[in-house]
C-alpha cells in the first residue's frame, strides 16, 4: 500500500512544520512542504489520511525493552508487547537478554531473532547478554546487526551480574560493539537490605514500597556508574549507562560533545521523571523498580538533563509482571518493574509539551544516532517509513482497562494526558489505526551502520 499523509505537521530535525508525506514500497518516497505545490510520486494508487491538525513524528525507537520471551511467557511475549508498543507510536524497540535461557551465547541470540521475525509487529535488536565467563561469546558479536552488549553491573538473575574485575577489564577493552550497562552496586544493596531487615525484626522500621529508595540508593547508582564510565574512559569503549534515576550522576556525563562523537552516553525513563518518592504511597509496589524512584530532587535534575544535554536518549526499561507478582503483601517477594511502551509517549508529551523537538530527539533521533541504526529515527526521503501520526489535543485518561501488554495494568493507570496516537506505520505499513491493529505487516531486524 501507498500512501499519502496529508497536511501533517510535522516535528522533526528541529523544526515544527506543515508538509505531506509520500510513502512508498516501505519508505519515505518525498516531503512536500505546505508552500508547495504536492505532486504525486510515480506508482500504485495512494491511499489519502488527511493528517491535518495532527502531528507526524518518526516512529520512537525504545532501546531498552524486557519482553519476556522465551521463558517468561506468563506474563508478556513478542507479539503481545510489540502490539502495546506500536499502539504508543513505537516502530523499534531492542530487548534484553534477561530470559529464560538467558540469551548469553551467539545460538540463543539467534533463537530471539527468529521468534522476533515470525512474531514482531515493530522492528526489533536484541542484547547478547555479558557474564563472568562467555567472553569468547560476546568477542563473536557482529555490530552491523546485534544491537550491543549487556551489562549488568547491580543485582540480576542467575549469572548474569558480572563481578569479577578481570571480567570487567577484558569486556570492556575487548566487546567489539556497544555496552549498554545497569549500574547498582551490588554489595551496598546487599548491606542495605541487611540493616533493612534487621531495623524491621525490632520494629524500628516498616518495609513496605516506600522503603525502595534507601535499600537501593543513590549512592550505590553513583558507585557503579562511576566505576563503568571510568572503565570505559581508560579503555575506550563506548559506553551508554541505563536508566539513571539520581542528580549525582549527571556529574559523570558531559554535554559539550556533539553526540556522534560521544562515547559515554546516558539514558533515563519517564516513570523517573513523572515518579518521585513521594508517589509510593499512592502506587506503592505498581512504581517498584530497579533503580528505584527516587527523590523530588532527583527528579526535577533528571528534567533539566533532558534540556542540558547530559541525557541522551529516554528508554523506557518496559518490564511487565502480573499482578499477583507485583502486588503482594511482602517488600521482598514483590517483582521490581512494570509495563510503559505503550504509554512513554503520552507521558514525555505531558513532560515536554513546550518543547517537542526535544522529545523527538530524545526519543528518536537520538537513538537512531547514538546506535548507528541504519535508516530510521528520522523522517528523510529514503529513509524507512517509521511514522506515527499524534493528536496532541486528544485529552484521555490512561486506564489498565485499555493496556495492550499481556499482564493487563500499567503504573501510569488514572494519569491524564494531553495526546493519543491515531496512527503508526512500520515500515510502510499502517499497524495501528484508531485502536485498531492491522498485523499483516512484521517488523524488520534492525541493523546498524558501524
Amino acid at each position: 500500500m501507498n500512501y499519502y499523509i496529508k497536511n501533517a505537521t510535522l516535528v522533526n530535525e528541529g523544526q515544527t512544520f506543515v508538509a505531506s508525506v509520500f510513502v512508498s514500497d516501505g519508505k519515505i518516497a518525498k516531503i512536500v512542504r505546505e508552500s508547495q505545490v504536492p505532486e504525486l510520486v510515480e506508482g500504485p494508487a495512494w491511499e489519502v489520511i488527511d493528517a491535518t491538525g495532527k502531528y507526524l513524528i518518526p516512529g520512537i525507537i525504545d532501546e531498552h525493552v524486557h519482553f519476556r520471551e522465551p521463558g517468561l511467557t506468563h506474563k508478556a511475549d513478542i507479539y503481545t508487547e510489540s502490539r502495546a508498543a506500536v499502539a504508543g507510536g513505537v516502530t523499534s524497540f531492542m530487548d534484553m537478554p534477561n530470559t529464560n535461557p538467558q540469551a548469553t551465547t551467539q545460538e540463543l541470540l539467534q533463537q530471539k531473532f527468529d521468534l522476533a521475525a515470525e512474531k514482531s509487529l515493530a522492528n526489533y535488536s536484541f542484547y547478547l547478554g555479558a557474564t563472568n565467563d562467555n567472553l569468547a561469546e560476546v568477542v563473536k558479536t557482529d555490530p552491523k546487526t546485534v544491537c550491543g552488549i549487556k551489562l549488568f553491573m547491580g543485582s540480576s538473575t542467575g549469572n548474569m551480574l558480572v563481578d569479577k574485575n578481570e571480567v570487567l577489564v577484558r569486556l570492556f577493552r575487548e566487546s567489539p560493539c556497544l555496552i549498554a550497562a545497569h549500574c547498582e552496586d551490588e554489595q551496598t544493596i546487599h548491606e542495605n537490605t541487611v540493616r533493612c531487615k534487621d531495623l524491621a525484626a525490632k520494629g524500628e522500621v516498616v518495609v513496605d514500597a516506600s522503603i525502595h529508595p534507601f535499600i537501593r540508593t543513590a549512592e550505590a547508582c553513583y558507585k557503579s556508574s562511576f566505576k563503568a564510565v571510568d572503565m570505559a574512559e581508560h579503555f575506550g569503549a563506548r559506553l551508554h549507562v541505563l536508566h539513571i534515576s539520581t542528580q549525582r550522576e549527571l556529574s559523570l556525563f558531559k554535554n559539550n560533545i556533539p553526540l556522534k562523537d560521544k562515547k559515554i552516553t546516558a539514558e533515563t525513563c519517564p516513570h523517573y521523571l513523572w515518579f518521585d518518592n513521594h508517589d509510593y504511597e499512592a502506587k506503592s509496589f505498581a512504581i517498584k523498580c530497579n533503580p528505584a524512584i527516587k527523590s523530588h530532587r532527583d527528579k526535577e535534575a533528571l528534567l533539566q538533563a533532558l534540556h542540558d544535554g547530559l541525557i541522551d536518549t529516554i528508554g523506557t526499561d518496559h518490564a511487565p509482571h502480573l499482578r499477583e507478582e507485583k502486588f503482594t503483601d511482602d517488600y521482598f517477594t514483590s517483582k521490581s518493574g512494570f509495563p510503559s511502551i505503550q504509554h512513554s509517549l503520552q507521558v514525555m508529551v505531558n513532560v515536554l509539551h513546550d518543547n517537542l523537538p526535544l522529545l523527538v530527539q530524545l526519543m528518536c533521533h537520538n537513538p537512531a544516532i547514538l546506535y548507528q541504526i541504519d535508516r530510521r529515527g528520522f523522517i528523510r526521503e529514503g529513509y524507512y517509513a517509521d511514522l506515527a501520526l499524534v493528536d496532541m489535543n486528544a485529552s484521555q485518561v490512561i486506564s489498565d482497562k485499555d493496556e495492550f501488554s499481556k499482564c493487563g495494568w500499567t503504573p501510569y493507570d488514572g494519569i491524564q494526558t494531553h495526546s493519543r496516537v491515531t496512527q503508526t506505520f512500520v515500515n510502510g505499513n499502517l499497524v495501528f489505526e484508531n485502536g485498531v491493529f492491522h498485523e499483516d505487516g512484521i517488523g524488520m531486524r534492525l541493523f546498524f551502520n558501524r
